[in-house]
């Protein structure tokens, strides 16, 4: 395959700062944080086999709850990373928190499918906000090394899916529905974290704006062509990794029930291993990315795990265990890498991509999560997982991604060869 390559020229511009060092204290905040949030989140999916039972409720309907929580907290996502671009907004972290707050109290209390559509809208909204802003956060918190701390970032929201589905197992499905509120006190510390976070951006972005121009970057200028088709193929990337996680994510449980007629608390544990290791594989793409280059990483991660895919569906229950945690190792580690990418094609526009590619991650997953419910409905829940196990053939267009850390280290040395762009 022929990557895109219309490097139509190679400039140097001013850019912020980097930081003076790794400011690890905030991005360990900002990943414990992402942790809370995503864990709540994940109480949504985790708690099903209950509301499926207790309203009675259809695949189709449960992925329409689903599809509610993605939509809104992908569609909102572009619009806030675009807005805080232009004016930061460091305090929306936990405002945005407060929102998830509200919609999980909802939860807890539903009585009926409307109600839990709120209440999923709510969380979804709430995510919304967080996201993009968070992500620029671990950004400006990175010292220069983008993947890593995105990977630091990321894996707090990894870790926080993968608790959720266990909480739910050992103190929701026991105590009922009622239990969900429990969960708010991890809120409220989310919260006070934040508003932390928020006075440290707050003075950050004070401070930067008066020195932009000391520090030159250097990177290669795509025609708006080629950026264009490279975020396309991009955003098809994403489809195939969260289409295809959205089948673990939301039906896990109902398939080890439904083909090896294991009990739900014991379903639970094995989607927490599942969601345990795309935890663990997060850690891995952002500073392989940043040490070998984004695209190597995007490659190996999404066609890596074909073949894992393509075994899944006949395998036994032990095998399915580990198969299943071999996907979520591999897949796991293209996000971080494809987020870096997609920034360093658009620099200057980091909460817009980042509240894009959060956005259709999650838009994927949600509307994977409705139409894998209407095809469970009509066929069979196994059938389901057979058809996704062909998705990451889509990883094949990454061979079409322009190769731009060559164009940057280019640029690089040519203004290295010709001396400082403004001498003194």
């Amino acid at each position: 395959m022929t990557p895109v390559s219309n490097v139509t020229e190679i400039q140097t511009q001013p850019r912020k700062p980097v930081a003076a060092s790794f400011a690890f204290g905030i991005l360990a905040s900002i990943s414990f944080c992402h942790l809370l949030n995503d864990m709540v989140q994940s109480l949504i999916p985790a708690i099903y086999p209950i509301l499926k039972k207790s309203f009675s409720l259809s695949f189709t309907q449960l992925g329409l709850i689903t599809l509610t929580f993605q939509l809104t907290a992908s569609l909102l996502q572009p619009w806030v990373g675009w807005y805080a671009d232009r004016r930061p907004k460091p305090y929306s972290l936990p405002a945005g928190m407060g929102l998830t707050l509200i919609g999980l109290l909802l939860l807890s209390a539903a009585s009926n499918l409307g109600m839990l559509l709120i209440a999923a809208a709510m969380v979804g909204v709430g995510s919304s906000v967080f996201h993009p802003e968070a992500s620029r956060v671990a950004r400006m918190a990175s010292g220069g090394q983008h993947g890593l701390a995105q990977s630091l970032f990321q894996v707090g929201g990894n870790a926080g899916s993968a608790t959720g589905p266990l909480l739910a197992a050992f103190i929701v499905l026991p105590r009922g529905q009622g239990s969900i509120a429990w969960f708010t006190t991890a809120v409220f510390l989310a919260i006070v974290l934040l508003t932390n976070v928020g006075n440290w951006y707050k003075r950050k972005s004070s401070i930067e704006p008066k020195s932009h121009a000391t520090h030159p970057q250097h990177r290669a200028v795509l025609s708006s062509r080629a950026i264009a088709f490279s975020i396309a193929i991009l955003a098809a990337l994403v489809f195939s990794k969260y289409f295809y996680l959205a089948s673990l994510g939301s039906y896990y449980t109902f398939y080890l029930i439904n083909k090896f007629h294991v009990s739900v608390q014991s379903a639970q544990i094995h989607l927490f291993v599942f969601l345990g290791a795309t935890a663990a594989g997060t850690v891995l793409g952002g500073p392989i990315g940043d040490r070998y280059g984004r695209k190597y990483v995007i490659w190996c991660s999404i066609v890596g795990a074909l073949p894992f895919t393509l075994l899944l569906p006949y395998a036994n229950l032990f095998w399915t265990g580990i198969l299943s945690v071999v996907i979520g190792l591999v897949l796991a580690s293209a996000f971080s890498a494809i987020l870096v990418y997609a920034q360093e094609l658009i620099p200057g526009k980091i909460g817009m991509i980042s509240g894009v590619f959060f956005g259709l991650a999650f838009g994927m997953a949600g509307i994977g999560a409705a139409l894998l419910g209407v095809l469970a409905d009509k066929t069979s829940i196994n059938f389901v997982y057979h058809v996704c196990s062909f998705l990451p053939i889509i990883g094949l267009l990454t061979g079409f991604l322009p190769d731009i850390e060559e164009h940057v280290k280019g640029a690089a040395l040519e203004q290295s060869l010709a001396g400082p762009a403004n001498p003194a």
